[in-house]
């Protein structure tokens, strides 16, 4: 018997209870970020393991994104010019690419879903993929490149954290970065966590260009897409997020 009712104490060989401080769970990610990332991992197992290659050929043609869509007359083609430029960001190339992916959005996607919840991440997703396309459309006027990927979005979703996950002591904490004052523009632009990260973002971009090395599978990347992503982001996440 552990309860002592005559005021006498227990024996000195019984030790009291220990309490353990909770644990951080490793993985303890928004509901609709599990939703998204099972969305994309589903629409790349039907592609690669359910779809013959013709009807995927086909399916890639009417939802992938193609700047040479936009070198003719709209009235000649059917509607895709008019989803494509957000369809593109729900294919994949490769496992590779899936994965690749599917990391920084976990990284980045959960403080952002968690600020502005998924309502507003809908339109963010929407809006950030067109603006990544709109400037690789720029660099690409007409030609037939295939563009597929959550890259630009994801690059979007970085460029909007960098604009309140960091504290003022430089660190992320992964569950109350989303809590952070957001900064404005020309504060972030001052901030010394936030310069190193875009920096090096811009810089891994650059080479990235430049054929230097390569990420997220094989093939062609469209780097000037994550630019457009990413300055989408960090410029215009003001305009999504309900806190001051």
């Amino acid at each position: 018997m552990t309860d002592q009712t005559d005021g006498t104490l227990p024996p000195e060989s019984v030790e009291p209870e220990k309490l353990e401080p909770p644990r951080e769970p490793a993985f303890n990610l928004p509901f609709g970020l599990v939703c998204i990332l099972g969305l994309l991992v589903a629409i790349h197992v039907m592609r690669t393991y359910v779809l013959s290659a013709s009807i995927d050929n086909e399916l890639v043609f009417n939802f992938a994104f193609l700047p040479a869509r936009y070198d003719h007359a709209l009235s000649d083609q059917n509607l895709a010019w008019l989803w494509s430029p957000v369809t593109y960001s729900f294919l994949h190339g490769s496992w590779d690419h899936l994965i690749f992916n599917g990391f920084w959005m976990i990284a980045f996607g959960a403080p952002v879903i968690r600020r502005i919840g998924m309502v507003r991440l809908a339109v963010f997703w929407c809006l950030s993929a067109i603006a990544a396309v709109a400037l690789h459309t720029a660099f690409h006027w007409g030609e037939m490149i295939i563009v597929v990927g959550a890259s630009g979005v994801v690059a979007g979703l970085m460029g909007a954290a960098a604009r309140f996950v960091f504290s003022p002591s430089g660190r992320i904490s992964r569950q109350f970065a989303h809590l952070n004052r957001r900064l404005p523009i020309t504060q972030a632009l001052s901030n010394r966590s936030v310069v190193i990260f875009t920096g090096i973002w811009f810089l891994t971009n650059l080479l990235i260009g430049l054929g230097l090395f390569a990420f997220g599978g094989q093939g062609g990347i469209a780097w000037e897409a994550h630019i457009g992503g990413f300055l989408f982001g960090f410029l215009l996440f003001g305009l999504f997020d309900p806190r001051d």
